[in-house]
């Protein structure tokens, strides 16, 4: 597969990926009558299973990464070509903000406006810690045991962890910065955004540390 291919792969599913969380957010505040339980559950949902379409449609391709952690990961641990590390997470920033862009469209909002939603202190950078964490040990333990179920495995956990962390699970920098361009549900406050990636790097580079380290590579079943 082509470099060009896999960057519009990577680039159309992390729109796709901002277009859900942002969308979804949007629709379920506006439906929810206020009731903000409601409306993070309507996310999560939508959210979950978005990602598991996203990642069976552009898998083959690019690897469905969408996030630049797993990116990080992935190069660190030799699948993902130095070279391309870069291109690979510039596709994913501009896909999340277009992403975020198409959301606002839909429901004829601002295409872009900073959130004013306030995440912050101790207790969310943690959250994204442990999210990152747990979401890179789910890809690195299931690509390494059980790649089919990889999709489903990483939906769940994401749809989990917006409700056992306090953050809301971003784990992923490209939605992080997308989501400080929008002013609604999903937003955070563009000032809030370094301690978010700041966190989420750490727990990413952990967690590759530690399930690399407890699953084996898969073998090379490629005949020469």
């Amino acid at each position: 597969m082509t470099l060009a291919r896999r960057l519009v792969a990577e680039g159309l599913g992390s729109a796709f990926l901002l277009a859900i969380v942002v969308g979804s957010g949007i629709m379920a505040e506006r439906l929810a009558g206020g009731n903000v339980a409601l409306a993070l559950l309507a996310n999560a949902i939508a959210t979950g299973a978005g990602l598991v379409a996203l990642i069976l449609t552009f898998g083959a391709v690019s690897g469905a990464h969408f996030n630049p952690l797993v990116s990080l990961s992935a190069a660190w641990q030799g699948q993902l070509p130095a070279a391309q590390l870069v291109p690979y997470i510039a596709a994913q920033l501009a896909g999340a903000l277009a992403g975020v862009m198409a959301a606002h469209a839909m429901f004829e909002l601002p295409l872009l406006s900073a959130s004013l939603h306030v995440r912050t202190g101790p207790s969310q950078w943690w959250s994204e810690f442990v999210a990152s964490f747990g979401l890179l040990g789910v890809i690195i333990g299931c690509s390494r045991t059980r790649p089919g179920a990889t999709p489903f495995a990483v939906a769940a956990y994401i749809t989990a962890a917006y409700w056992f962390t306090a953050s809301t699970s971003f784990a992923n920098p490209a939605v992080t910065l997308a989501r400080a361009a929008s002013d609604t549900f999903a937003g955070i406050r563009p000032s809030d955004t370094p301690g978010f990636i700041l966190a989420q790097l750490a727990g990413a580079g952990a967690a590759t540390l530690l399930f690399c380290w407890l699953y084996r590579p898969a073998p090379d079943t490629r005949s020469d």
